[in-house]
């Protein structure tokens, strides 16, 4: 595949790359002309009718960043902005590079009240198409576009997948505490289940749900040295704490949870990175922000330099949905330095404290949530990544629901048309 534009910059490199892998771009006339496969016109000019003639808006020819003028209409129930006139209705280049590479963000935007990125800032939200992977749906239906013209046009390869992955922010309610602590907390917060195991302990239980379903997790660690406001975990000295780490990274990816204090240092996430391998033995290159704690391009921009090749952190943490319009993995572009980067990103769709808190969901509607998630990833061969709070699948009365739902969900995902029942409130201890 070809794709012919009067100019070539990394902008249009980058994109061409991420919807159309393998195709080559060029800024050669006669050999666009003489090209024999399938091929793309992104100019203004038709050249002939055996074609595919994509009218381009502008953005991806521009340098900097700049508020841009968007108005969205509706199409095949689909979203679409930069609209343009040719073999396709808009300018499917440069709306899926400004909703991939997060572009309102670098604009000025008003911040939550955790200092990240608000989501009713987006047009994602705004325009009521957040529930959706649309930079996908948007492919999809640029592939079927292209194949119209060129029989012979084979769309790439996607295959859905479910990642469930889990947040280690507090590994245990007491173990590894005082006796004081412990008991004190046993008295005021029955923190101790059954036979004195401590209720955030489910490590086990999970064990079993992976094995059945023969899902591959990955877990995060929280390593902060110094407690915080934010970082409640057990000290990377505990004992129990590096047991547990290390108990997981023989049987499952483990990433690194930096903590709400290395988000402005890039020292700091060097050393909690360090501090994990350290721990596990194992090399680790994925990572997730705690408290999806997100700022581009600075977040990024250390983890490439601490070696980070995985982000998992694409997601809100004030409410569940595509941030990025996409649940396919993508390289991040640097919209300052301009290039493409090695750092490749997992957008995740939902997480459990995203249901529960901010948006006030009891178990059984986020249940619903989550299956519909599952349905509209999967139509587009997508990766369906999960975020899940060991404390939020105890034992304890609070959370018995949802650690059934998680459990049916599980199942669910990976048993051919599993049938997914709800049992009743059970009774408050």
């Amino acid at each position: 595949m070809l794709v012919y534009s009067e100019t070539q910059n990394s902008r249009l490199q980058y994109i061409v790359g991420t919807l159309l892998p393998g195709a080559a771009v060029t800024s050669s006339l006669d050999e666009y002309l003489q090209f024999a496969g399938t091929k793309i016109n992104y100019s203004s000019k038709r050249f002939s009718d055996s074609e595919f003639h994509l009218k381009p808006h502008g953005l991806l020819s521009e340098a900097g960043i700049r508020q841009q003028k968007l108005r969205c209409t509706e199409w095949e129930g689909l979203k679409i902005f930069f609209n343009t006139i040719g073999d396709f209705p808009f300018d499917v280049f440069a709306a899926a590079f400004y909703l991939l590479t997060r572009y309102e963000e670098y604009l000025p935007h008003r911040k939550d009240s955790y200092g990240r990125y608000a989501h009713t800032e987006s047009l994602a939200f705004r325009e009521g198409f957040l529930h959706l992977p649309l930079v996908d749906l948007w492919a999809e239906s640029f592939y079927r576009a292209i194949k119209q013209v060129f029989v012979s046009f084979t769309p790439p390869a996607h295959s859905f997948r479910f990642i469930p992955t889990y947040d280690i922010d507090i590994a245990y309610s007491v173990k590894g505490s005082g006796p004081l602590r412990q008991l004190y907390a046993m008295v005021r917060n029955r923190s101790f289940g059954v036979k004195g195991k401590d209720v955030f302990d489910i490590y086990g239980w999970l064990d079993q749900l992976h094995e059945d379903a023969d899902a591959l997790p990955i877990y995060f660690f929280l390593l902060a040295a110094r407690r915080s406001k934010y970082d409640k975990n057990r000290h990377p000295r505990s004992a129990s704490l590096r047991r547990l780490i290390q108990e997981v990274a023989t049987k499952y990816r483990i990433g690194l949870h930096p903590s709400w204090q290395s988000h402005d240092d890039a020292e700091l996430v060097q050393s909690e990175l360090l501090t994990l391998e350290e721990i596990s033995g194992r090399k680790t290159v994925a990572a997730r922000q705690h408290y999806i704690r997100l700022t581009l391009p600075a977040t990024y921009r250390n983890y490439i330099g601490a070696g980070i090749a995985e982000d998992y952190s694409m997601g809100y943490g004030s409410i569940n949905g595509f941030r990025a319009s996409s649940c396919r993995p993508f390289f991040w572009y640097d919209l300052i330095a301009e290039q493409t980067t090695s750092l490749q990103i997992h957008p995740f769709c939902f997480m459990d404290a995203n249901a529960s808190f901010e948006e006030g969901l009891d178990a059984p509607a986020a249940l619903k949530c989550l299956l519909q998630y599952r349905d509209i990833v999967r139509s587009v061969n997508g990766e369906l990544i999960t975020i899940f709070h060991n404390h939020f699948l105890t034992e304890q009365p609070q959370w018995q629901r949802w650690r059934e739902m998680y459990k049916q969900f599980i199942a669910g995902n990976f048993v051919p048309n599993a049938a997914l029942t709800f049992p009743s409130q059970p009774a408050p201890l």
